[in-house]
């Protein structure tokens, strides 16, 4: 025998005052697919009318079970026409269908929360992309300014120093030093300001480099980099060392810039490039190093030994060593090989390496940590270093603070380089300028 249970009345709202049920169209049934009219809330008749069902069907439940009927009594539905609502009233509806309603109810209840929940997490997204949004901005107005500032780098952070005074054909001898190209590297700026504080001071050894050689430095290549806290790229996401073959004036203005220079000093036959230098820093090794070219012509990669050799001589933290020589097909793209392959046989182009952490005096094993004055003095070693390489030693008035040299251990003698006269003296051109200078170091096999 099936359960009957009475239906309560459905709602309030289809009720007049005077008994009469209003109009059950298809425009009130409480389906999600049936849009509704403007002006009523989407959940409010719904809510109303299906939690009074339950409501009354929970509370007649009890009351209905002990009522027994037949098959045909089981359902009794209202004649839409009806006018009288006693009929709802005595309507009965079996137990499935209510717990049919009831689990209806319910899921529907789920739907609604599981939508606020899915409308606070859009809600919090949406904030989130604003925020993105707003420093997205700030980030391009910050991009612009940044490189319309790297178009006046080159005027800016090029430094010139020395032989503004030289008589009038004389040649130009020019030792361009580059730092910074990598954000992280900060020993290289420490390096860098050791050299420019040695070549302005009144000290009779930099007196002497300035009236006999021109020293350009771009002590920060990647100062966007810099600014942005990056450890190797530039603003743009480009490792500059790696774009020398072909800089872009827009996204690598100052690699751009430094090398067009570069070419210019080149085509001009006033001015001999002898050395390009870019400091860097070393994350893994230890002491100060450099790195070379490899060149079929045997005897200049002889010479392109000399300067290591001088500075492994002046300065206790290099390690000659650790200094290597090589052609690796990764560093196609950087300064020291784009520029060794487009100079002639007159320039020299080195990497100078300095370790992130400490250096090891020649003799001993106890590792030396780095300070700020450390690399300092590494720099005013390396500016010292051109001294010798030049033999301007007898050309320095008596120091009254003589600079000693602090390598306990010397490397083998070696021939000095001669002195290079001017560009007038050589009647074959740039190319043979200093094709009559032999460095060759004939104590060393290489």
């Amino acid at each position: 025998m099936q359960k009957k249970i009475k239906i309560p009345k459905l709602s309030l709202n289809h009720v007049e005052e005077d008994g009469e049920v209003k109009d059950y169209g298809e425009e009130d049934l409480q389906l999600r697919h049936i849009k509704r009219p403007e002006g009523r809330k989407p959940s409010e008749v719904a809510h109303k009318s299906i939690e009074a069902v339950v409501a009354r069907l929970e509370k007649q439940n009890g009351l209905s079970l002990g009522h027994s009927t037949c098959p045909e009594e089981v359902f009794v539905e209202a004649s839409p026409g009806t006018e009288d609502m006693d009929s709802l009233e005595d309507a009965v509806v079996p137990r499935a269908l209510y717990e049919e309603l009831l689990r209806n109810y319910q899921q529907q209840q789920e739907e609604m929360r599981h939508l606020q929940q899915e409308l606070e997490r859009t809600r919090r997204q949406l904030v989130q992309q604003a925020k993105k949004l707003k420093e997205y901005g700030a980030l391009v107005s910050e991009m612009k300014e940044l490189r319309d500032l790297n178009r006046r780098l080159q005027d800016v952070l090029l430094l010139r120093l020395g032989s503004d005074n030289l008589r009038e054909g004389a040649e130009q001898k020019v030792v361009f030093i580059t730092g910074r190209v990598h954000p992280g590297e900060t020993p290289s700026s420490f390096v860098c300001q050791g050299i420019i504080d040695f070549l302005i001071s009144q000290h009779p050894i930099a007196r002497v480099l300035r009236e006999h050689l021109v020293f350009k430095i771009a002590p920060m290549l990647n100062p966007d980099g810099v600014y942005l806290g990056n450890y190797r790229c530039s603003l743009m996401g480009f490792d500059l060392n790696r774009h020398w073959l072909d800089p872009s004036p827009w996204a690598h203005p100052t690699l751009h810039g430094v090398k067009q220079l570069i070419i210019q000093m080149y085509n001009d036959p006033k001015t001999s490039l002898e050395f390009y230098i870019d400091i860097h820093a070393h994350s893994t090794m230890m002491n100060g190093f450099m790195y070379g070219n490899i060149f079929e012509d045997e005897e200049r990669f002889q010479r392109q030994a000399i300067f290591p050799k001088l500075l492994c001589q002046n300065a206790e933290d290099f390690s000659y060593s650790s200094t290597s020589f090589n052609r690796d097909a990764v560093k196609a793209g950087t300064g020291r090989r784009f520029l060794g392959g487009l100079l002639d046989h007159t320039s020299y182009c080195y990497t100078l390496e300095v370790s992130f952490y400490s250096y090891i005096i020649g003799g001993t094993t106890a590792a030396v940590p780095y300070t700020e004055e450390a690399y300092m003095k590494l720099g005013r070693n390396v500016a010292r270093t051109f001294l010798d390489y030049y033999r301007l030693n007898p050309l320095v008035e008596k120091v009254a603070i003589p600079m000693p040299r602090l390598r306990k251990e010397k490397p083998p003698p070696y021939k000095h380089p001669l002195l290079r006269g001017p560009a007038r003296n050589h009647p074959n051109g740039k190319g043979d300028k200093k094709s009559s200078v032999n460095h060759k170091d004939p104590s060393n096999s290489f």
